[in-house]
C-alpha cells in the first residue's frame, strides 16, 4: 500500500488577527475555524504568517510582517531571534513577560490542583540578557559549504542555526562562536565533534568539547592554543561515557566554584555538574527560600534533591541540623565536600533515588521544614512520606509549574495549605517557567 502523501502547505502569507497568547508564548488566532498558534506573534496584533504545520483541527505558523503591533512589543536585540531556538519572547516587553508565566502558573495551578495562593509573591529577576552560566552548544560540520555551525537549534527544527553570538550566554562564552567555529574547521576531525557544553563559575570558564573519535595532536595543539588564548579550561570526552579528561591547563584543579556572599560561602562543582543556570537569580532565591521557611535554631530540615548543596548549606547557617538527599553518589560527595571545605558540621547528605520507595533511616525521621527542588518530572514519588515527617513548612522551588501543581494537590490532601507562590525569572526571554511555593500545615 503506497503512503498517502501529505498535502502541501499553502505558500501564500495569511492576514489575521491576534486574541489571545499560549504558555509558550505563542500567539492565538482563528483561522478558517482552526485554531492556529502562531510564533512571534501578540495578542491584539494583526499579523501576516506563513502556516509550518496544518491539520483538521489546529494549525501552527510564523508571523512574517506585523501590520499592526501591540503595544507590548519590543525590538530584539538579538540578530538571530526568530531563527534560533533558545528564546522564543525577545520580541515581547520584559513585564509582559513576566505576566505570561505568572498566568501559565496560575492556570495550571487552577487546572491540576484546583487552589491559587492566599498570597502572589513578586517576580524575582534579573539580568535579562548574558545571564546564563551554563549552556549546551551544538556543532556540526556543513560538508556543502565547507563550514562549521556552532549554537543553538532552529525554532522548530532539528538543524543549527547559522549565528555568530548569543545574547543570553555570560562573557565570555557568548562571544565565543565565531572563534569556535573557526578553530574547529581547522581540525582534523571537524566533522566528529558533536557539541560543546561550557560552564562559568566565579573564577574560569570552561568548555568541555564531546568527541566521537580521538583527536589527532594536530587538533589538541590547536585547541590548547585556543585555551591560552581566551583564557578557558579545556576538557574532552569521547562519545561513550567515559570520565573527563582536562586537556588544559595541565594542573590537577578541576572543579569551579561560585560565592554566595550572603551566606559566606564558597560552593565547588565540576563543569559537568547540575548547577543553576542563572547564579544572579540563585543568590536572589536562595533569600527567599529560607525566610519562607522560617527557619529557627532548632530546626531539623530535610533537603531533597539537594544536588551539591546550593540549598542544604545556606539552610545549615540557621538550623540545628539539615539532611540533603540527592540521587547521583557523586554529587552527594560533592556536596560533602562543600560542606567540609566551608566548615559546616551540622549537615548530613545520602544518595538515594527518590523516584523509588525508600525505607532507610533518614527517611524514617521527622523534620520541621522541608525543601523540595526536583527536576522537570516533579516530586510525586516521595510525597507520601510527607505525614510521616510533619514540615511545618514546605517550599517547593519547581522548574515545570505543571508537576509543580499537580504534586501541590497531593500534599494539599495531607493537611495544608498554599500559603504564597510566584515565579523566578530564572530564564528570561524564554518561556521557561522557574516557581516557587510556600505550603504550610493546617
Amino acid at each position: 500500500m503506497s503512503k498517502r502523501r501529505r498535502k502541501p502547505l499553502p505558500q501564500d502569507p495569511i492576514t489575521t488577527e491576534i486574541r489571545g497568547l499560549s504558555h509558550e508564548g505563542r500567539g492565538i488566532a482563528t483561522v478558517d475555524e482552526r485554531t492556529t498558534f502562531i510564533s512571534n506573534a501578540l495578542p491584539d496584533e494583526k499579523v501576516e504568517f506563513l502556516y509550518t504545520k496544518l491539520n483538521k483541527k489546529i494549525a501552527e505558523g510564523k508571523a512574517t510582517t506585523i501590520l499592526q503591533a501591540s503595544p507590548e512589543r519590543v525590538t530584539p536585540k538579538c540578530d538571530y531571534f526568530g531563527l534560533c531556538g533558545g528564546c522564543s519572547l525577545q520580541h515581547m516587553d520584559h513585564g509582559a513577560q513576566l505576566t505570561l508565566k505568572q498566568n501559565t502558573l496560575r492556570d495550571h495551578l487552577n487546572h491540576f490542583a484546583k487552589t491559587q495562593p492566599e498570597k502572589w509573591l513578586t517576580p524575582l529577576t534579573g539580568p535579562q540578557y548574558a545571564y546564563r552560566h551554563k549552556g549546551r552548544l551544538g556543532v556540526r560540520y556543513v560538508t556543502k559549504k565547507e563550514s562549521v555551525l556552532v549554537g543553538f537549534r532552529e525554532q522548530q527544527n532539528r538543524y543549527l542555526a547559522d549565528m555568530r553570538h548569543c545574547k543570553t550566554l555570560a562573557a565570555p562564552v557568548g562571544d565565543l562562536i565565531v572563534p569556535l567555529r573557526e578553530l574547529i574547521a581547522q581540525f582534523d576531525a571537524k566533522s566528529e565533534i558533536a557539541q560543546i557544553e561550557a560552564a562559568i563559575g566565579d573564577n574560569d570558564t570552561a568548555l568541555i568539547f564531546r568527541n566521537l573519535v580521538d583527536l589527532s595532536s594536530h587538533d589538541t595543539n590547536l585547541l590548547v592554543e585556543f585555551a591560552k588564548q581566551h583564557s578557558l579550561w579545556i576538557f574532552l570526552q569521547p562519545n561513550k561515557p567515559q570520565p573527563l579528561e582536562k586537556l588544559w591547563p595541565n594542573d590537577a584543579q578541576d572543579l569551579l566554584h561560585y560565592q554566595l556572599e550572603d551566606f559566606s560561602l564558597k560552593l565547588w562543582f565540576h563543569p559537568n555538574d547540575f548547577t543553576q543556570v542563572n547564579p544572579s537569580i540563585n543568590r536572589k532565591m536562595l533569600p527567599l527560600a529560607i525566610e519562607l521557611l522560617d527557619l529557627q535554631a532548632t530546626d531539623t530540615a530535610l533537603d531533597l534533591f539537594c544536588g551539591l548543596g546550593n540549598f542544604t548549606l545556606p539552610i545549615s547557617r540557621s538550623v540545628a541540623h539539615v539532611v540533603g538527599i540527592e540521587g547521583s553518589e557523586e554529587m552527594v560527595q560533592r556536596a560533602s565536600y562543600n560542606a567540609e571545605s566551608n566548615n559546616i558540621t551540622n549537615t548530613e547528605f545520602f544518595a538515594a533515588d527518590l523516584s523509588k520507595e525508600i525505607d532507610e533511616a533518614w527517611a524514617n525521621k521527622t523534620y520541621n521544614k522541608l525543601l523540595l527542588d526536583p527536576p522537570r518530572s516533579g516530586a510525586l514519588e516521595i510525597l507520601h512520606h510527607i505525614p510521616k515527617w510533619q514540615p511545618e513548612k514546605i517550599v517547593y522551588v519547581a522548574c515545570n509549574p505543571a508537576t509543580l501543581a499537580r504534586d501541590i494537590g497531593e500534599i494539599i490532601s495531607f493537611g495544608y495549605r498554599l500559603e504564597a507562590a510566584g515565579i523566578i525569572d530564572m530564564f528570561p526571554q524564554t518561556n521557561h517557567v522557574e516557581s516557587i511555593a510556600l505550603l504550610v500545615r493546617n
